[in-house]
């Protein structure tokens, strides 16, 4: 089955980054921002992304277009040697990069990186309970008392694939990544088994591959409405929520950034405890997206660099 592990498989447990070419730095930075990160500029002109937790999540490259320059992840130490061996058979193109671990090629020529490193996935769900206030007591505050929503951490990245079962097998094989849940061969889920959201790393089928979202954690639902509404007005209007998605289970708003990708507001996604078999499922297209929001938007699977 495409999202079955062996026993003797050793599996990365985070995401550590990731980085993004796009074609203006001055944009980014003010997009960024807007959102709720902590965006600083480095040394070598990049933009370097950092959640409320302090860990520097992505960086942000400056380029002639927007596309994924690469994406890390993270294993234990024990598990290192065996991961770059379950890449090589798995057919990773290894490239020789300056900086940790090992870097290669996937099927579909995404940049990735492998190194042993923190685990920055949570290792158990965080409670997301929301109470109704009691008699004679003002439920709410005003829209002028909002506090900025300032994300928690990174939750996952999804990106387009021109073969989205064969990207599920070459991720389960090389990296140990397990099948959460998928509709036939257009949408698909993957989580760590050492304790990760409902998915880490999701691929949308397209005619090429392409950067679709990265989802960012917020507290609950309140704080997913109040980002989208920040970011409106802010300028970022366009994009798709406030919602909730049925597979994952969680909250979402997107935000379209100025390149035609997304940034998500995310809260109370599903989690897989480590070591548990989630019972992956393939669901039917209608039954896979949300199960209550507003429509579509016509542009939200359209991959702008195919």
């Amino acid at each position: 089955m495409t999202g079955s592990t062996t026993r003797s498989q050793v599996a990365v447990h985070s995401i550590d980054h990731f980085a993004l070419n796009v074609p203006s730095i001055d944009d980014a930075a003010r997009f960024f921002t807007a959102f709720g990160l902590d965006v600083s500029h480095a040394k070598d002109e990049a933009l370097e992304l950092r959640a409320a937790d302090g860990w520097r999540w992505a960086r942000v490259l400056p380029s002639t277009r927007r596309s994924l320059a690469y994406l890390s992840f993270n294993c234990f130490e024990q598990d290192f040697d065996a991961l770059r061996a379950q890449a090589e058979a798995a057919g990773a193109r290894f490239v020789p990069e300056d900086g940790a671990g090992f870097w290669f090629h996937d099927p579909d020529g995404n940049l990735i990186q492998v190194k042993a490193g923190t685990k920055t996935s949570p290792s158990s769900k965080k409670r997301h309970a929301i109470e109704g206030a009691p008699a004679d007591t003002r439920g709410n505050c005003t829209r002028s008392a909002v506090m900025k929503v300032t994300p928690n951490r990174l939750s996952h990245v999804l990106l387009f694939s021109p073969d989205v079962l064969r990207a599920l097998a070459f991720y389960r094989d090389a990296l140990g990544l397990r099948l959460s849940d998928k509709s036939l061969d257009i949408i698909a889920f993957t989580h760590a088994p050492h304790g990760s959201d409902h998915h880490l790393l999701a691929f949308a089928k397209s005619s090429a591959r392409g950067w679709h979202h990265a989802a960012w954690d917020v507290d609950d639902v309140n704080r997913v409405g109040e980002g989208g509404a920040q970011m409106a007005a802010a300028g970022y209007a366009k994009g798709w929520g406030t919602g909730r998605h049925v597979l994952g289970s969680n909250y979402f708003h997107y935000v379209e950034d100025p390149w035609g990708s997304f940034c998500e507001y995310s809260a109370d996604i599903d989690f897989v405890s480590a070591g548990h078999a989630w019972p992956a499922g393939d669901f039917a297209p209608e039954d896979s997206l949300y199960l209550w929001g507003p429509p579509v938007p016509d542009n939200f699977i359209r991959n702008t660099e195919a």
